[in-house]
């Protein structure tokens, strides 16, 4: 079980995914939305992610009071505008995309409407990710879908039944190359709300290519989620998590997001096969086992007692599952303390 984005394999047979979430981090900057695709990059991400929608295109220029934040990280500020704030302008799109290229990174983006789709399209975008407050917006899913390009859902807040009428929705949109993300929607989220072992369950009850979209504050959590199967991690990535965005209190500064990079294909790495044999890493400490050896000295003839013989290291006499049969033995020549007690010298 797998997909494609931009030529790369993805799933549990492949080195995990691991895409840098750019969001509102750039601060509405142009020059610092490019640093961050620069550093991103050089974080040894596979992919960076935009996201594309216009305040208009996402909300309602409305002051009435269910348009208005209540707690948490963006308490009292209009949906409208928190996302004139945090919104990526459009006509950035081409020269990101193409500063992407320049740096050997695949960009693609989450749209949140249909002409977000058709801006896409026109870059040749090589992928769609439906964020997790979309997945209940089956109308863009299909559209999206209907590209015939691989699709990522996130599915925070979303229960078994809503992800399954994402996945139909994007299946039945003609999408062939599907996968979704197990994803808790706070900002930040608690590790402990993770629940992480339901990553499997997730692939086996959907059978699609399983992930994280992860909001915890730092790696542990998706690192732990590449052992329970995640072949995709996402994270939000900043400059400085002290910048000031929308976004950027939870997000993974430079250093941090190379050590997800490292230590999530180490994690992989690790997982390796069912194997039982002898690595090759510990080929030159076998002599350091145990093993049985003379603990005084006999002349050629005697029987050997248990105070004769010891199990000790090195590993160069008889394993330690042959007590029983040495004792009682004789010895065919004389032996010296810390001789090794070898079928040779028994009678």
């Amino acid at each position: 079980m797998s997909i494609s984005i931009a030529g790369r394999a993805i799933g549990p047979e492949h080195p995990p995914y691991l895409i840098a979430e750019l969001s509102a981090n750039h601060n509405g900057s142009f020059e610092r939305a490019l640093d961050l695709v620069d550093a991103a990059a050089a974080t040894g991400v596979d992919a960076v992610k935009i996201q594309t929608y216009r305040p208009d295109t996402i909300t309602l220029d409305s002051d009435d009071d269910a348009f208005v934040i209540k707690g948490g990280l963006w308490d009292g500020r209009r949906l409208f505008d928190l996302y004139a704030e945090a919104f990526t302008p459009w006509d950035w799109h081409a020269a990101l995309f193409e500063r992407a290229r320049a740096r050997g990174v695949t960009m693609f983006s989450s749209p949140f409407d249909t002409t977000a789709v058709d801006l896409l399209e026109d870059l040749n975008a090589p992928a769609y990710k439906i964020a997790s407050f979309e997945a209940v917006d089956l109308p863009l899913i299909r559209y999206a879908a209907a590209t015939g390009k691989p699709m990522i859902i996130s599915t925070g807040m979303a229960d078994a039944d809503e992800i399954a009428e994402a996945i139909d929705a994007a299946r039945g949109g003609g999408c062939r190359e599907l996968a979704i993300l197990h994803c808790v929607s706070g900002y930040p989220a608690p590790a402990d709300q993770y629940n992480l072992r339901t990553i499997p369950d997730m692939a086996a009850r959907f059978g699609t290519v399983t992930g994280l979209s992860d909001h915890t504050l730092d790696n542990a959590t998706a690192v732990a989620s590449v052992a329970l199967g995640a072949s995709i991690i996402e994270k939000h990535f900043t400059l400085d998590r002290s910048g000031g965005g929308p976004d950027d209190s939870f997000s993974l500064e430079p250093a941090d997001f190379a050590a997800l990079c490292r230590d999530a294909r180490t994690a992989w790495e690790a997982l390796g096969r069912v194997d039982y044999g002898r690595k090759s890493s510990e080929q030159g400490n076998v002599i350091f086992r145990r093993s049985l050896y003379f603990v005084r000295p006999l002349k050629a003839g005697q029987v050997i007692t248990a105070d004769d013989i010891r199990s000790v290291r090195p590993g160069f006499g008889l394993p330690p599952k042959e007590w029983d049969r040495v004792i009682g033995r004789h010895v065919t020549r004389d032996v010296g303390y810390a001789t090794p007690v070898t079928v040779e010298v028994l009678g």
